[in-house]
């Protein structure tokens, strides 16, 4: 029987870019041997993924999944639209999905063998994406909303809300899928952009030879509308544009949101 260890597997893979089992496997049909099991793995065709991994993954799939009061959104990254709508992967990334609802975002390293895999399958160069989860508290209540695309999703979203109903959390969500704010409030705006832009606003508006007095009211005006592109709050809802996501909230608390679209 073949004697080796798991750093001479992990060796092995990092050397070839195999998958674990099929490194395993090398090892085993080679009596331990590395140079031998390397070699084994390159004419089965499991050592090419290695040549793909500097191959830019630009494509790819979003999955949602909810598991009791907790949602998530996981990403899976490739090169190509024709393999991001592919079965295998289409299903892989729902899986990793409801496994991050119902486990933690460590989770997906339990299903690292089989990305590996897909790799060797597929041809491309595969690589989790982004991943988040949210666990709902006392009072407060979780919705997602996910746009599909040629049978993949590509744009997910989850909102979390205090005080209000389910229905007002998907409509938000839905909102946010399309307007796709940066930031939830004013506050999160990073202080050195909010100065930048003002001070870009204010040469703006001295070129078009506003008066020197009324520049920091026009100014303020339009960083006002700068915000309002970014910031959910401040902006118009989707469905009703004389009503700001704020006061479609009333009483309710927006607490978070997270959206993954593919390809940003």
């Amino acid at each position: 029987m073949a004697t080796f260890t798991a750093k001479d597997v992990q060796a092995l893979r990092q050397a070839t870019g195999a998958g674990m089992m099929d490194a395993k496997r090398a090892l085993e049909e080679n009596d331990g041997d590395a140079e031998a099991a390397a070699q084994w793995l390159r004419e089965k065709g499991l050592a090419s993924s290695a040549k793909r991994s500097d191959r830019e993954s630009t494509q790819g799939a979003v999955a949602v999944d909810t598991v009791g009061n907790a949602a998530a959104i996981v990403e899976l990254r490739c090169e190509t639209d024709f393999v991001a709508k592919s079965t295998d992967f289409v299903e892989l990334v729902e899986d990793l999905a409801r496994l991050v609802a119902a486990k933690g975002e460590d989770a997906v390293s339990e299903r690292q063998e089989e990305i590996d895999r897909l790799k060797v399958t597929l041809k491309e160069n595969i690589q989790l994406g982004r991943v988040a989860r949210f666990d709902s508290s006392d009072g407060s209540v979780i919705d997602t909303y996910l746009h599909v695309q040629n049978g993949r999703g590509v744009n997910a979203v989850m909102v979390e809300i205090a005080g209000g109903s389910q229905e007002l959390a998907h409509d938000v969500a839905v909102h946010v899928a399309f307007a796709r704010p940066a930031y939830l409030s004013r506050e999160e705006v990073p202080e050195d952009q909010v100065a930048a832009e003002r001070a870009t606003l204010e040469n703006i508006s001295r070129n078009e030879g506003k008066p020197e007095a009324a520049l920091p009211k026009i100014v303020e005006g339009r960083l006002n509308g700068w915000f309002k592109e970014r910031v959910l709050l401040e902006q118009d809802f989707v469905r009703d544009e004389k009503m700001t996501i704020s006061k479609l909230l009333g009483s309710a608390e927006l607490k978070r949101f997270a959206q993954v679209v593919v390809g940003q």
